[in-house]
C-alpha cells in the first residue's frame, strides 16, 4: 500500500477503533510523517517494500543526531514504527511484518519528582485568597492534589461533573472515565470558588459548561493551568522544580507513603496497569532507605 494511504488507514484506525487521545494521536502522526518522508527519500513509496534493514538505518540514523535525542524520544519512535507495521501485517494489508525484530532501547528509570506535605501545603496556601482569581487558582490546584487528575482532565471537567458531591466523574486517556474521591478541603475550594467567583466569570464570555474558566470567560487553557501552577510555586519560594504534573506524583507519592495499596492507587490514577504506578512505590522505599540510614544507630 502507497505509504500515505497506509498511514491514514493507521491514524484512523488508532483514533476511531482504539480510541486514543488527541495528544496521542498527534504523536503518532509527527513520528511516522518523519519516519514517511525519509522512506520517500530512500526511495521508498509503498510499505510492501520496507525491510529490516532499512527500519534499523532509520533507527540508527535518528539514534545519531545531533544534538543527540532522548532514549525515551527513541523508544517512542520504535513504538510508532512498530505499531503501524504490526497494524499493516495483522489486517492483511502487508505479507509480514518487517519490524518484528526491532527492540526498543531501554529508557533510564526516572523516579517521579513529588513535593513534601508541606511544599504541597504551602503550594495549595500560595493563591490570594482575597481576590477572585486567586480563589479560583486554589480552587484548581486543591482538585489536583485530591484527585491526583492530569492537568488536562481538569481543565475538562465540567460543572455537572461535581454533581456527585464527594466523588468526581474524571475522563482520561483513551476516554477512559474513573469515579474519584474529593476530600474536604478541595470540595470546599471548589464550592466557593463555584458561588463567590465563577458567576462573574462566565458572565464575561459566551456560555460554558465547563468548571473552570478563564479572566474573560473562556474555558481554562492548559497553558493558563501551567502558569497558574508556576505562579503558585513561586509565591510558595518552592525552590523544587514544579510542573503540571508534579501535584499528580505528589499525590501518588503521599498516598503509597500512608499505607494504601498500590492497586487502590492505580485504579484513582487511571492507569491501564500496575506496573505503571509501582514506580510510586520506588520513591517510598526511597524514604524509607533514607529514614533508616539516618534513625538506625547502626545503618552506617
Amino acid at each position: 500500500m502507497l505509504l500515505e494511504r497506509a498511514l491514514d488507514v493507521y491514524l484512523r484506525h488508532v483514533t476511531v477503533e482504539r480510541g486514543l487521545s488527541e495528544h496521542t494521536v498527534a504523536a503518532y502522526r509527527r513520528d511516522l510523517d518523519g519516519y514517511a518522508a525519509w522512506l520517500t527519500a530512500a526511495g521508498i513509496s509503498d510499505t510492501g517494500d520496507v525491510t529490516p534493514a532499512l527500519i534499523g538505518r532509520f533507527i540508527a540514523e535518528r539514534s545519531s543526531a545531533e544534538p543527540a535525542p532522548a532514549a525515551t524520544s527513541i523508544a517512542r519512535l520504535q513504538s510508532s514504527v512498530r505499531g503501524w507495521h504490526r497494524f499493516l501485517a495483522r489486517e492483511g494489508i502487508e505479507d509480514d511484518d518487517p519490524s518484528g525484530r526491532l527492540r526498543p532501547p531501554k529508557a533510564p528509570s526516572r523516579l517521579p519528582k513529588a513535593l513534601t506535605v508541606d511544599q504541597v501545603e504551602r503550594l495549595l496556601a500560595a493563591p490570594a485568597a482575597d481576590e477572585p482569581l486567586g480563589i479560583r487558582d486554589r480552587a484548581l490546584l486543591e482538585l489536583l492534589y485530591a484527585t491526583g487528575a492530569r492537568v488536562s482532565e481538569a481543565i475538562g471537567l465540567d460543572v455537572d461533573d461535581l454533581a456527585h458531591g464527594d466523588v468526581l466523574r474524571l475522563n482520561g486517556k483513551g476516554s477512559k472515565e474513573r469515579i474519584v474521591p474529593v476530600g474536604s478541603y478541595a470540595r470546599a475550594a471548589v464550592d466557593a470558588y463555584l458561588t463567590r467567583v465563577r458567576p462573574g466569570l462566565a458572565a464575561r464570555g459566551r456560555a460554558s459548561a465547563r468548571l473552570f474558566l478563564g479572566a474573560r470567560g473562556a474555558p481554562l487553557s492548559r497553558q493558563s493551568a501551567w502558569l497558574i501552577i508556576r505562579a503558585a510555586a513561586e509565591r510558595a519560594q518552592i525552590t523544587a522544580e514544579v510542573s503540571p504534573h508534579t501535584l499528580r506524583h505528589s499525590f501518588a507519592t503521599h498516598l503509597l507513603q500512608g499505607g494504601a495499596d498500590v492497586r487502590v492507587v492505580q485504579e484513582l490514577l487511571g492507569h491501564a496497569s500496575v506496573a505503571t504506578t509501582q514506580i510510586y512505590t520506588h520513591v517510598s522505599v526511597d524514604t524509607l532507605r533514607d529514614i533508616y540510614a539516618t534513625s538506625h544507630p547502626r545503618a552506617r
